[in-house]
């Protein structure tokens, strides 16, 4: 082999190994971001829920849920009525102008009626919406001077708290995911594209266990059979405690509350949940 040839064979192998790690590198940064974060502090106020808990609170159909982590307040869908809403938030001593950044979960009005109502309180924060909103709804968010951001990927919001993206065929629908001490609180709207699959989707994206599910597990109506099964399917996914509410179901409710037994947290609006080191 000539000394040229040799020459050659040596730079095109350089270009390959660098290639490859110029990729690798990359890939992990990339994966390093979702999971870095952790919430140090973290305390859940449901201000808007169908299940009573707190006498002093207004419930209806709906489902909103502050979530403080560290110096940062998240304000996770807004229920169906600003009014309902803001007069709940006010009873729990929470004040709107405290809310740095808004979460849609879905587009359903029971979560989405509260918006306009809460900016006109405060309109200096950041809303993070799925991408397959309506342009109109998009556009009414602006029209109030905010900041707004569209979601279609797992990303980070703050550092500890976490979106999953756009998930589900139909209804498109994204949860929270906070990362703590304890493991993984997963934060659901609705949970149309399934609570399991919303879990193992948490899981696979911030590589954890999972300390506690909250929000609306969507099985109101559902079959018995088939509320157990997903029940099982969450225990064997590892899930430590459940906090169900809003869509749930009261059958669902009551068997989750038998399979959980102590680790099951009695939700409904102005349960307040503290997540300690």
């Amino acid at each position: 082999m000539t000394r040229a040839l040799w020459l050659i064979r040596i730079l095109l192998l350089f270009a390959i190994t660098f290639g490859n790690i110029q990729f690798i590198e990359g890939s992990t940064e990339g994966l390093s971001k979702i999971k870095m974060g952790t919430c140090t502090s973290l305390l859940m106020l449901i201000t808007y829920d169908n299940n009573p808990y707190d006498a002093r609170l207004r419930t209806s159909w709906g489902f909103s849920c502050v979530v403080r982590c560290d110096q940062k307040s998240i304000l996770f869908d807004t229920g169906g009525n600003s009014t309902i809403l803001l007069d709940n938030m006010g009873k729990l001593k929470i004040d709107s102008k405290e809310i740095d950044i808004v979460v849609f979960s879905h587009i359903h009005g029971d979560h989405t009626g509260g918006l306009a109502g809460f900016l006109k309180k405060n309109n200096q924060v950041t809303v993070y919406l799925p991408k397959s909103f309506p342009q109109s709804f998009k556009n009414g968010v602006k029209s109030y001077g905010t900041s707004m951001e569209e979601v279609d990927a797992p990303r980070e919001i703050i550092p500890g708290i976490y979106t999953t993206g756009e998930l589900g065929r139909g209804i498109k629908e994204q949860s929270l995911i906070v990362k703590t001490s304890r493991g993984l609180v997963v934060i659901t709207g609705c949970a149309h594209p399934g609570i399991v699959t919303i879990i193992r989707e948490a899981k696979k994206i911030a590589g954890d266990k999972v300390y506690l599910v909250l929000g609306g597990f969507h099985l109101g109506g559902t079959p018995t059979t088939q509320i157990n099964a997903i029940i099982q399917n969450i225990k064997m996914l590892g899930v430590e405690k459940v906090a169900p509410c809003h869509c749930t179901g009261e059958e669902a409710m009551t068997l989750f509350r038998r399979y959980f037994g102590k680790n099951y947290i009695e939700t409904g609006v102005g349960t307040i949940i503290p997540v300690a080191k």
